[in-house]
């Protein structure tokens, strides 16, 4: 069957969910309903996927939209049992929303390089492309002329704003930031204030940091954490900005952490820059974001170089690309944006305040809980009163941090983060390691000493979390404090961390492929990697 539709020269960009609907009357099935989505929601297993033995399984929401794949995947234990694998590491990243994973399934058929291509898929995949970008801009309040610019994660979108501020801008940043949010600005003229213990105190620091910076025409850019992703303590953006813009500076929030929990206007709370990641979203394809005002990102030459960013190129000239173009340069992520402009609707279409409320509920359940866990001792900067998203970073008296995560994941099939979470300055401070101390670390992994560092642990929850994954927490945690780790652990020479040893897992072959060599030989192609948390 041949389909053909007319699209209008200059016509407004389709968004995900008009290219899904689009798709729907081409005949695939309409990736809205309950029936695909029946699968994540659990009326059905994914193929290799045993059905969990847990009868609560399901979110207290239950809202099909918000399915994800991979909900009931069983992982094994050193004992040789599955489990369904308990995930509470959202803030690490996010499993895609079953939405999310149709859609850019649907559109790998209609896959083809966006923008100049005549074709009629290259038309339909730019369509789709733009479309995103709209339904990004109105997942976060976006102002009609902010520009939206497709990245790869917050870490990119952060490096490419600094890459183009004005020169002389003076930046202040606090020490708790995520190193997305501190390492970019070293190389500018960058102020760093200490963490403030409580958010009143935040203010004053940042009032008197702003009032001590020199008079005179130079930029100014305040760049702060929405939410910090070690604490879960959300920042109050409206009243930074408030004092920014008395001075005469810009704001920058990284929602890295924000976006995926709490609902976000940028022009009601006047936010000048935001940045935010795909793969803490639900959509974990490789795309980001930065939105924001339109002449910073328009001076100067762009933070990437390269076609799609040009106008026109001679040997000793260049005309550069208005914005987004401008900042995009090279072939995008086409699915990776489809994917988080899909995951942006369907949060939008549920309720942001919805999913914030009902993720409040399951922390105070979780903060209870583990309260009674004897030894238990989570780590904050602010007073426990303030409002936070979904995370609670801890240590266990007398349990190093990584053998306490490998043994949950080992012998309870659950997954916590551990370590410093990028954020080391933050962990410092909260951990109170002396200064002699931090100094002696930096000397000895100069020297290839991969000793354990300071950390903590971390659980982190998100859509798809019950009180069912938090009550395994606590149990195995309760656990683990009376009985210590029933399986034997030591530390890698490699990574310096606890791991199980021996370790009778085996590693699913992802992303492998079997190849038939010339000479009869097969072997796997595929790569593993090890890399720390990213923003």
């Amino acid at each position: 069957m041949y389909i053909f539709m007319y699209i209008p020269r200059g016509s407004a960009p389709f968004s995900p969910l008009m290219v899904r609907r689009m798709l729907c009357r081409m005949g695939a099935p309409d990736l809205a309903s309950g029936s695909i989505l029946a699968d994540a929601a659990g009326t059905r297993s994914a193929p290799n996927q045993a059905r969990s033995a847990h009868a609560s399984t399901s979110p207290a929401h239950a809202d099909p939209r918000l399915a994800l794949v991979g909900s009931d995947t069983e992982v094994p234990l050193v004992s040789g049992e599955m489990r369904r694998f308990v995930n509470l590491d959202y803030a690490a990243s996010a499993p895609a929303l079953r939405a999310v994973h149709d859609a850019v399934e649907e559109l790998l058929g209609w896959y083809s390089s966006v923008h100049r291509g005549a074709g009629f898929k290259s038309r339909a995949s730019t369509a789709a492309y733009e479309g995103a970008r709209e339904s990004i801009r109105r997942f976060v309040g976006g102002r009609s002329d902010d520009a939206v610019i497709i990245t790869r994660n917050t870490t990119d979108s952060i490096n490419l704003l600094a890459a183009s501020l004005p020169p002389g801008t003076h930046v202040i940043a606090f020490a708790g930031e995520h190193h997305a949010n501190l390492l970019p600005w070293r190389r500018l003229k960058a102020h760093y204030l200490n963490a403030p213990a409580t958010p009143a105190l935040m203010l004053e620091q940042l009032e008197s940091a702003l009032s001590a910076l020199p008079h005179g025409a130079a930029a100014r850019l305040v760049a702060v954490t929405g939410a910090s992703n070690v604490t879960g303590e959300i920042w109050p953006i409206a009243e930074i900005a408030r004092v920014a813009h008395a001075h005469g500076a810009r704001v920058l929030v990284d929602a890295a952490q924000l976006a995926p929990h709490s609902p976000i206007d940028m022009a009601a709370d006047d936010i000048d820059y935001l940045a935010f990641s795909g793969h803490k979203l639900y959509a974990p394809y490789g795309a980001g974001a930065l939105l924001g005002r339109r002449d910073w990102l328009a001076s100067g030459d762009p933070f990437l170089r390269g076609g799609g960013a040009v106008k026109l190129v001679s040997i000793a000239e260049t005309l550069w690309a208005e914005l987004p173009e401008r900042q995009e340069a090279g072939s995008p992520n086409v699915l990776g944006a489809v994917a988080l402009g899909v995951a942006c609707d369907t949060l939008v279409a549920v309720g942001m305040a919805r999913i914030a409320a009902e993720e409040r509920e399951l922390l105070g359940y979780a903060l209870g809980r583990l309260a009674a866990v004897d030894g238990f001792h989570p780590l904050r900067v602010w007073p426990a009163e303030h409002a936070r998203v979904g995370l609670v970073t801890f240590a266990v008296r007398g349990m190093p941090y990584d053998l306490l995560a490998a043994a949950l994941s080992a012998e309870h099939g659950i997954g916590i983060r551990h370590g410093c979470f990028c954020a080391h300055p933050l962990m410092v401070s909260l951990l109170e390691i002396s200064d002699a101390e931090v100094h002696r670390l930096f000397d000895e992994t100069r020297l290839g000493h991969h000793e354990r560092l300071p950390g903590a642990a971390r659980a982190s929850l998100g859509l798809g979390s019950t009180r069912a994954d938090v009550d395994a927490l606590c149990t195995a945690l309760d656990a683990l404090v009376a009985d210590g780790p029933r399986w034997t652990y030591s530390v890698d020479p490699d990574t310096g961390m606890y791991e199980p040893d021996p370790d009778p897992r085996p590693l699913p072959a992802l992303g492998m492929r079997l190849v038939e060599h010339p000479t009869g030989h097969a072997s796997l192609h595929g790569h593993a990697h090890s890399h720390g948390e990213s923003a």
